[in-house]
């Protein structure tokens, strides 16, 4: 407070401070021109100083003291406004922002493909992605791994581990981050300071999300599509395939899986009523289980889903800042459900008029259930691969740490060697060494193989009417 109130009360005391010093200034000349312990005979009149000298001298010294005191009040004051200056986002490990390097963003013009064909003078406006990637105690190797194969500067990345994690990792994590070069170059990732509790099964899943998806929306005003992964996910298409492939698609656009059948989970997980710990309490226990069930909503229509959806910045928006209740309402209903942000988003989307119509029923993710799907997926592995590749998605969960599919992924998908970023057409550094330690504009995208994969699964999700079919519909 004293910091903040210093530089707006300075003005207001400058008289004051003149009439202090030139009164110190005239009592310290007058105590000298009269020294109490020296016992010489008075001087004669001829060597006393004039008046006219004495005041000369008083007023070049005060002048002096003036210029001296203004000299270091301009200087805290420019000190203040420059710590005022910087971001008061609290949540970010990085406390400045400076703006990024103008090599990154030259112009914001239409982006330029490198690709076979092409025509650029047709090429939309390149999108960005807000990535949530979430993880707990032992996963920052995990998300330092998995935010090299998703980077790219025209996104933005907010890193969170949860309270199970040690404070001292999330500082780590931190100043990791902060050393990547290309990091400070852009300034698009952050690390979450305050972390919250995730429950798998409760809903503080749902409010973890929430609360990254508001920290990107006051982050950053540019990014058109919100995406939470975590630490068990991994991509299929480097980040050029992905954003060349939603450059040609509307950005308001939702991909959600969703289903109004709801079948088991009815009795399984719809009806019973859960406490999720992890909304009151500081420490990570078990999940409570109230013995009474509840009957399910006629107010509005269930949609299950999955852990991974890719929704728009509108949706994210309706749902954080909207003046319509329907997602507080949901948000307060799912908050005893079990696995409530696996229903949360198609629920939303579906029952909106607003945003019903948007919602394309892939959310562009590799995984296998097993029967009955249990709460999680199975884990992937080597035996896997080509299935994974062949399904056209731009993810694929649950791996294991360190699985040896993730590095034929990143050598034989991404391109990327270890500790490195999957390489990009802002890349200019030499083949063979780390690529991306020289960049340019970031609006150059290199799109490959998996651009192709990717762009024939929508269109396949897209044609032959299965896009109106599997709209959100109730299923009788």
């Amino acid at each position: 407070m004293a910091v903040t109130t210093s530089p707006s009360a300075s003005p207001r005391n400058k008289s004051k401070p003149k009439k202090q010093i030139t009164t110190t200034t005239t009592t310290t000349t007058s105590t000298f021109s009269r020294p109490k312990k020296m016992q010489a005979p008075p001087a004669s009149p001829a060597a006393a100083p004039s008046p006219a000298a004495v005041a000369l001298k008083d007023s070049k010294t005060t002048l002096s003291i003036i210029l001296a005191t203004a000299l270091f009040s301009l200087i805290f004051f420019l000190s203040i406004s420059s710590s005022s200056r910087r971001s008061p986002f609290s949540a970010s490990a990085v406390l400045h922002h400076p703006k990024p390097d103008p090599f990154l963003f030259p112009t914001r013009q239409t982006h330029r493909t490198v690709f076979r064909s092409s025509n650029a003078s047709s090429d939309p406006t390149p999108p960005s992605i807000a990535y949530l990637i979430s993880g707990s105690n032992g996963d920052s190797n995990r998300i330092l791994r998995l935010l090299f194969a998703v980077y790219h500067p025209r996104n933005h990345y907010l890193l969170h581990l949860d309270l199970s994690a040690p404070q001292s990792e999330r500082d780590s994590l931190a100043v990791a981050v902060e050393a990547i070069p290309i990091f400070r170059a852009a300034q698009n990732v952050d690390v979450i300071g305050r972390a919250d509790f995730v429950y798998l099964k409760g809903s503080s899943t749902i409010s973890s999300t929430l609360h990254g998806a508001s920290l990107l929306l006051r982050l950053s005003p540019n990014w058109d599509w919100f995406i939470r992964l975590t630490a068990d996910d991994y991509p299929l298409v480097t980040q050029d395939d992905l954003l060349h492939i939603l450059s040609f698609l509307p950005k308001d656009m939702n991909f959600v899986t969703h289903s109004s059948y709801i079948g088991w989970r009815e009795a399984r997980k719809l009806k019973p009523i859960i406490v999720d710990p992890g909304l009151y309490l500081s420490e990570k226990t078990a999940m409570f289980y109230a013995t009474q069930k509840r009957e399910l909503p006629n107010a509005f229509q269930l949609f299950t889903g999955s852990s991974l959806s890719i929704v728009s910045r509108q949706v994210v928006e309706f749902c954080v800042l909207g003046t319509d209740n329907l997602p507080r309402t949901l948000l307060m209903y799912f908050s005893n459900t079990q696995s409530g942000h696996m229903n949360y988003f198609p629920t939303v989307l579906c029952n909106s008029h607003q945003f019903n119509k948007t919602v394309l029923n892939d959310n562009l993710l590799y995984a296998i259930f097993d029967k009955p799907p249990k709460e999680q997926p199975q884990f992937l592995g080597p035996s896997d691969y080509d299935l994974m590749i062949e399904s056209g998605a731009a993810f694929a969960t649950r791996f294991q740490s360190n699985d040896p599919v993730l590095n034929r992924i990143d050598t034989e998908i991404l391109n990327r060697g270890p500790g490195q970023i999957v390489p990009g057409g802002w890349c200019l550094g030499e083949p063979g060494n780390d690529t991306c330690l020289v960049w340019g504009d970031a609006d150059v995208v290199r799109p490959g193989s998996g651009a192709r994969r990717l762009e024939k699964r929508i269109v396949g999700l897209l044609s032959n009417g299965t896009f109106r079919r599997n709209r959100c519909v109730v299923v009788e």
